[in-house]
Formats: C-alpha cells, structure tokens, sequence
C-alpha cells in the first residue's frame, strides 16, 4: 500500500542493515526519495528517526523510483558518504533487482544493452527513451520463474540510469507489471509497479566481506511472484 499523510510509513522497523557507515533500509513503494515540484511526503521526512545517536541524519547515496521497493543505502556522515559514493560510481556496488514483467523473453538470460536519453529537453522530466545518442546503459538478466503471462526476472543493472530498468524491459517487448510510464500499468486502482530492489552488495570494508542487504518480498509482489514459482514462505 502507498504511503498517505493519514497512514505515513514507519522507517524504523524497515532498517535491514546498520553500522558506523551504512544505513540500508527497505524502502516502501509510493515514498519518493526525494521532494518533487508537486510537493507531499518523501522519504527526507522521516531521515531524522535513523540518526541513531549521531548529531545529523542520514543521506541517501542512490536513488530509488518512488513505486520501487527494497534495498537503499544511506551514508551516516560526510565521509561515509564520500566512500559510498565512489563505490556506486565506479560500479564496485551490486544490485539486484526483481521484477514482474508482462509476456517475457524467450531465452532464459541475456543482457540488454542500449543507450538512453531524456523523451523531452524539460530539465524537471524524468521521463527516459532509448536512443543510440544517449549515455550508455547496461543490464543482465535472468529468468526465476514463469507464468502463462508473466515473467519473474532477476535484474543485474551494471549501469545506473534512470528508469534504465524499465525501460530497458518495455524496450525488449516485456514491461515491467503495473508501470503506468513505459507500460499499460494505472497508478489508480492497479497492482503496482512489479519492481523490488532484492539485495545489495557493497564491498565497503577492504579487510571484511562485503555488506550484503537483502529486502523482503513486498506485499504487493508476492501473488504475482507466486504464479511463477515463488516457494511459499520465502522472506
């Protein structure tokens, strides 16, 4: 269920991972990260609660979609954020993504690498094509589970554009379930954009294993997952 001004999301509890660095938490599907032109509740309302003790809050390192669940990290201070910065910016950070798709390919994993560029010169739209004039995107994936009409993919994007997921799978011929942008989904009504960020691994420490996140199944996920073979049960 989206967030509302009558029902806000509790952070707290959503807190996967935790130490003098990193914060990761599951975020919940319809809280943007961050304050839009339109106004509402964003996901900075609440960074104040996940101080823990520390004299300024958190700040985010990536970014999410406002209806993309799951796994996002937050710096706990200035030089913790410089760290995690470089290891988004030089692709040292994994992220694992699930998504529902509409149909879905026929091979079972494959990469899909196209190039993508602003739809409009508007500096306040987000909205994304693919254009071989456009910066470089790159994203592996593979298939979980299958339905008659769907498609449970595990998503490994290598570059980190924006809506680079969605697009990239509208652009193959396979939306992503319930994107009301790049496919035949209705943000009123609907099930939701099908998009989990599952796990993150960030190797954060050079003498420790890296920090692995993994968020669970969203409520609004799990029927579809299950169709397509999801075990019961799983977190």
């Amino acid at each position: 269920m989206s967030p509302t001004a009558a029902n806000p999301p509790d952070i707290g509890p959503r807190l996967l991972y935790r130490d003098a660095l990193l914060l990761v938490i599951d975020k919940p599907a319809g809280l943007p990260v961050h304050p839009g032109p339109k106004g509402g509740e964003t996901l900075t309302d609440h960074l104040d609660a996940l101080r823990f003790g520390l004299p300024r809050r958190p700040e985010v390192v990536h970014r999410l979609d406002r209806d993309t669940s799951g796994c996002l990290a937050l710096g706990r201070h200035a030089k913790a954020l410089a760290r995690l910065n470089r290891l988004f910016a030089t692709k040292e950070a994994e992220k694992v993504y699930w998504a529902l798709v509409e149909g879905g390919p026929a091979a079972d994993k494959g990469s899909i690498d196209l190039a993508l560029a602003r739809r409009s010169d508007d500096p306040r739209s987000w909205w994304m094509k693919a254009d071989p004039e456009g910066d470089p995107a790159l994203t592996h994936w593979r298939v979980l589970g299958r339905s008659p009409d769907a498609t449970w993919l595990e998503l490994r994007p290598v570059t980190g554009r924006t809506h680079q997921l969605r697009v990239h799978c509208a652009a193959m011929g396979f939306p992503i379930r319930g994107d009301a942008i790049y496919g035949s989904g209705s943000r009123v009504g609907g099930p939701g954009l099908q998009l989990h960020a599952r796990k993150l691994t960030l190797p954060l420490y050079p003498k420790k294993p890296p920090v692995v996140a993994e968020a669970p199944v969203p409520g609004h996920m799990r029927a579809g997952l299950a169709e397509c073979g999801l075990a019961e049960g799983t977190a």
